[in-house]
C-alpha cells in the first residue's frame, strides 16, 4: 500500500518506532505462522542433507474419511477375532485415546439372541466387557425370568467399543464410525434376534430416536428381527418404567417359543 512517504522518510519513521519500544509489525493479512516454521524446519533440514536450503513444497495430504476407512476395515475380517482387532487398531475415533479398555463383547458367539447396548461406562471401561455395572446386574435379571443368560444363550456388544469421557452421549460422527463395525459384528455373530437397548442404539440400528415410542414394537436391523427395549440403566432411574420392559421380555420370549 502507497503511503506517500519516500524512502528516507520511510526509514526515519521506522527507526523512530523503533527507539519508541516497537517489536511486532502486524500486516494486512492473516500470516500461517505454523506453515513458516514447517517450511524453515524443511529447510533447515535439507540443508543438513547438504541441499540448496530452499524448502520443498509442502504437500497437503489428503482428508481421511473415517466411515470409509472404518468400512473397509469391517469387510475386509472375516472372524470375530479379526474384527476385534481391527477394532483395537483404528486410530479415527478420539474416544479410544480416553478409554482404560476396549469394550467388544461377552456371553456366547452364535447364540440365538444378540443384545446391542449403547456405550461402555466406568465398569465396563475397567473390565473390557459390556453390561458388567449395575445396569449389567439388572439386565442379567431381567434374561434370567426368560429362562436366558449371557453364559448359554445370549451375546451382548454395544454400538460404542470405547467409553465417551464423563458418559456423555456419543456424538453422531462417533455413531456413523462405529456403525460399519456393528454391522459385520452382527454378520459375524449371526443371531436370530436382536434386541436394541436404548436410544443411541436404536439411532444407530433403526436411524431413529425416541425409545418410549418405539420400545416394544418389532422392526428389522441388519436383516434381523429387532426388538427395542429400555436400557437397564433407564429402568434403575425409572422403576415404574419396570412394566413396560417386563412386556418387552415376554414378547421376546414368544418370538424365540415361535
Amino acid at each position: 500500500m502507497h503511503t506517500g512517504l519516500d524512502w528516507y522518510a520511510a526509514r526515519a519513521a521506522l527507526e523512530w518506532q523503533m527507539e519508541m519500544g516497537v517489536f511486532e509489525v502486524i500486516s494486512e493479512g492473516p500470516v500461517d505462522r505454523f506453515a513458516i516454521e514447517v517450511e524453515a524446519k524443511a529447510a533447515r533440514e535439507q540443508k543438513k542433507r547438504g541441499g540448496t536450503g530452499v524448502a520443498a513444497p509442502i504437500v497437503q495430504e489428503p482428508e481421511v474419511d473415517p466411515v470409509a476407512e472404518a468400512a473397509a476395515a469391517a469387510k475386509a475380517v472375516g472372524t470375530l477375532d479379526s474384527l476385534k482387532a481391527a477394532l483395537a487398531s483404528f486410530e479415527h475415533c478420539e474416544l479410544k485415546r480416553g478409554a482404560r479398555n476396549l469394550v467388544f463383547s461377552d456371553g456366547v458367539p452364535g447364540a440365538r439372541v444378540m443384545i446391542v447396548g449403547e456405550a461402555p461406562g466406568r465398569d465396563e471401561d475397567l473390565q473390557g466387557k459390556p453390561f458388567v455395572g449395575k445396569a449389567g446386574q439388572l439386565l442379567d435379571r431381567m434374561l434370567a425370568a426368560i429362562g436366558l443368560n449371557r453364559a448359554e444363550s445370549v451375546y451382548i456388544t454395544n454400538v460404542m467399543p470405547w467409553r465417551p469421557p464423563q458418559n456423555r452421549d456419543p456424538k453422531p460422527e462417533e455413531i456413523a464410525m462405529m456403525k460399519p463395525f456393528l454391522e459385520r459384528h452382527i454378520a459375524l455373530a449371526e443371531p436370530d434376534v436382536l434386541v436394541i437397548v436404548g436410544n443411541i442404539s436404536c439411532q444407530a440400528l433403526l436411524g431413529k430416536r425416541g425409545i418410549t415410542r418405539l420400545r416394544g414394537q418389532w422392526a428389522e436391523a441388519c436383516g434381523k428381527p429387532a426388538l427395542p427395549m429400555f436400557h437397564p440403566a433407564y429402568l434403575l432411574r425409572n422403576p415404574a418404567a419396570k412394566r413396560e420392559a417386563w412386556a418387552d421380555l415376554l414378547e421376546l420370549k414368544a418370538k424365540l417359543g415361535a
